[in-house]
């Protein structure tokens, strides 16, 4: 029971990572920077903290019986993780969302997932846990692959419907955003790097007797602080830089603000409860619950966007690739539960 209750956790909180960003493309008189600064300020000090400081008894005694290593790694696993999120903003714009996002989340879940697991665990590589989990991350990727062809349709299709000419990106345009592409999802799979190198905090958290649900809570306090301060800072120098701070008094409490404030408990929410769901699937959930939670995240924004009318108008060919796409990575993720559980017997 606890193996498929950290299965659905995981994917719950892939749902809230899938559906974070909404606010972005909602708002109307904030600027991206807007949305993204107060978002990210407000994903730093609503939950990350807190929820240390509420749950975790003798916090910075914890901290203080760690090796210093643990911690540093900890910390600069979370700085990649936030450079990374400004170098995928840079590969979709070089890219193009479909072609750009199936990049991205191949590399993502390759470095977030087998790459630690041959780091980390090497024999359980060469498993029948971790061929199931290989296998796995291929279909996803194929899955990823159909949807972006999905996207791109429909973009044609909305852009020939609106009589407008969809441009073929110049070939240093293309190049660098495959550059862009390769850094990001290096930095941006750090994330799960940090859960895994933070091992040693969640073990010394069992043994003060912190609650199970809680003990990767000290983790995340040190990798969202790393993340979102790069997050905040970039954001405001751009607000700065484009003299776009003043809208920050011009938005809607109603729109803008409570975006933000969405954006800031699910940001790091998905992510804090991804962690009590990879803790729940066992001492290998990290490896497969990554590429879970990226897969569930990806369904949802998919879903979202068809729901918030996104595939409106662009035909039936479109949707129905789309649908053949969500199906795949459907079966990736059953794959991905499988191969956690033949890893833990």
């Amino acid at each position: 029971m606890a193996f498929l209750g950290g299965i659905l956790l995981v994917a719950l909180g892939g749902v809230l990572e899938g559906l974070f960003s909404i606010p972005v493309t909602k708002v109307k008189t904030w600027e991206f920077e807007n949305i993204w600064g107060v978002g990210s300020l407000l994903a730093l000090l609503l939950l990350p903290w807190p929820l240390s400081y509420f749950f975790v008894d003798n916090l910075w005694q914890l901290y203080t019986s760690i090796p210093s290593s643990v911690l540093i790694g900890v910390v600069l696993c979370g700085f990649a993780w936030g450079l990374g999120g400004i170098y995928w903003g840079r590969a979709i714009a070089n890219l193009g969302m479909a072609l750009g996002v199936s990049i991205l989340m191949g590399l993502i879940n390759v470095f977030g997932s087998i790459v630690p697991l041959s780091v980390f665990e090497p024999n359980k590589l060469f498993t029948l846990g971790g061929y199931v989990l290989i296998l796995a991350i291929i279909i996803m990727i194929v899955g990823i692959i159909i949807i972006s062809i999905a996207g791109k349709k429909k973009e044609q299709a909305l852009a020939i419907r609106e009589s407008k000419v969809v441009e073929n990106k110049k070939t240093g345009t293309f190049r660098l955003g495959l550059i862009f592409c390769l850094i990001s999802g290096i930095l941006s799979s750090a994330v799960n790097f940090a859960f895994i190198i933070g091992t040693p905090i969640t073990e010394e958290a069992v043994n003060m007797l912190v609650p199970n649900y809680a003990t990767s809570f000290a983790i995340w306090s040190l990798v969202f602080t790393a993340n979102f301060s790069i997050n905040t800072i970039y954001a405001f120098y751009m607000m700065f830089k484009k003299e776009s701070l003043k809208k920050l008094s011009k938005g809607r409490f109603s729109r803008e603000w409570i975006g933000a404030i969405f954006m800031g408990l699910a940001w790091p929410g998905g992510i804090i409860i991804y962690g009590i769901g990879a803790n729940a699937m066992g001492p290998y959930g990290a490896y497969a619950g990554f590429p879970m939670m990226i897969l569930a995240s990806i369904i949802a924004g998919n879903l979202a966007g068809a729901l918030g009318g996104e595939w409106k108008n662009s035909g039936v060919a479109p949707r129905r690739i789309m649908i053949t796409g969500i199906l795949v990575l459907c079966l990736a993720f059953s794959l991905l539960g499988y191969s956690t559980y033949m890893m833990n017997v």
